[in-house]
């Protein structure tokens, strides 16, 4: 189909405003839409994504209407956010595909006060949104709806055979298969696993960046998400992003035991004590860890996936001390930027990274010397990948340090150490 510059410009501009009206109305996917590109694919029946664009087959642009097209945006963007199109791995990809439609259109569905007509097409009817138990797809990830179909395909021999037949419930609800003509989204594009790892992880750093973006502005306006703007998938994988790898109460309570002689007295001023630094104590009745200073590495060799473990890593930290854990965050590169107090887990979330130049350690304790003498802090944890010489112990001031790795190539020469996995 040859497409004249006019009839592109208006393809073009129908994309575009539908998009502005997602914005407004359901502010989630509309952020993440503007950080999509848009193509005409006559190849494509329908629409589809392979993880940077979104294609539209101009022949299907026609039938749909403002609605309408308003639901095949919605459609694609969490198949890219979802990291649908990298997971696939060696599933089968028929039934994976069924799987990640029912649990994306039951998404849409939520956010649209489970109103069918939002994931209705004219032409198509109702799309799946039913896992085969029954319940909602937004309950489940694409590979828990996907296990269902293949106990069920195992069982009818008639799960994936396209053919639209549904199958029966245990509890008697329409276990959408493959609703008579229901639409069914271009999935070709999507990685077939045998591509580049290191181009996929880059594409998965990326939407996961831009997905925590977007909660967080619409947290902002809604922070229990009581109005539903975050989707079930989205909150479910922003909590499965980062598991902390470290047990923080071991570290920590080791850490304290190793330096302090008597932790069962308060820490005294430290400008007027010369004798070793105390850290925060610790009790069985009553875990308290204050006045930590945490410190992540952001110059150029951090990447974004490090970066967000280090943040992970703290988080899970606050998260083990219910609460009890207080601090500073700061980060560095070649400067210092200036760390910030937090208490709880919503100051921690409002401290923001900034740098990517060289890295230089010794820095670090050239600001706590200079800035930080009225509140010295109790211990220094460094999240760092360690490419950058060490400066000689005595920087620390008898702080005790402890350096938190991000691999095993780099052991530095003094401090307490421990490792995690990128």
């Amino acid at each position: 189909m040859v497409l004249s510059e006019e009839q592109k410009r208006a393809y073009a501009k129908r994309l575009l405003l539908a998009r502005m009206r997602l914005l407004l109305k359901h502010g989630f996917y509309g952020l993440l839409l503007m950080r999509m590109k848009f193509a005409l694919d006559d190849t494509c029946n329908t629409a589809a994504t392979d993880g940077t664009q979104i294609f539209f087959s101009p022949e299907f642009m026609e039938k749909l209407n403002d609605a309408e097209l308003e639901f095949i945006l919605m459609h694609e963007i969490p198949h890219i956010v979802l990291e649908h199109c990298i997971r696939r791995g060696e599933r089968d990809g028929e039934l994976f595909n069924i799987a990640c439609d029912i649990v994306v259109n039951s998404n849409i569905l939520k956010s649209n006060q489970m109103n069918l007509q939002s994931i209705t097409l004219r032409e198509y009817g109702e799309s799946m949104h039913l896992a085969p138990d029954g319940k909602e797809g937004y309950e489940y990830t694409a590979e828990q709806v996907y296990e269902m179909l293949g106990k069920m395909q195992k069982r009818s021999g008639k799960a994936s055979n396209g053919n639209g037949k549904k199958t029966k419930s245990k509890n008697g609800s329409q276990g959408n298969i493959t609703s008579d003509g229901a639409f069914r989204d271009d999935h070709s594009k999507w990685s077939s696993g045998a591509e580049d790892e290191a181009a996929q992880n880059i594409q998965r750093d990326i939407w996961r960046k831009r997905l925590t973006d977007a909660c967080e502005a619409i947290s902002i306006r809604d922070p229990d998400n009581q109005c539903g703007g975050i989707p079930m998938g989205a909150e479910r994988l922003l909590k499965e992003l980062r598991k902390p790898q470290t047990d923080w109460r071991t570290v920590l309570q080791d850490f304290v035991q190793e330096e302090i002689t008597d932790y069962s007295f308060t820490p005294p001023d430290r400008r007027m004590d010369d004798s070793p630094f105390f850290l925060p104590d610790f009790n069985e009745k009553d875990e308290f860890a204050a006045d930590i200073l945490f410190m992540i590495d952001t110059s150029a060799s951090m990447s974004d996936d490090m970066i967000t473990a280090a943040y992970s890593e703290i988080k899970g930290a606050i998260d083990q001390f219910n609460g009890k854990l207080r601090g500073w965050l700061g980060f560095f590169d070649a400067r210092v930027i200036a760390p910030k107090p937090f208490a709880d887990e919503d100051e921690f979330r409002a401290i923001r990274p900034e740098g990517g130049g060289g890295t230089n350690f010794g820095i670090i304790f050239a600001y706590v010397r200079d800035h930080m003498q009225d509140q010295l802090p109790a211990s220094i944890i460094i999240l760092t990948d360690g490419y950058a010489p060490f400066p000689d112990e005595s920087a620390a001031m008898g702080i005790p340090v402890l350096w938190l790795l991000n691999n095993d190539d780099v052991t530095p020469p003094w401090g307490k150490i421990t490792r995690i996995k990128i």
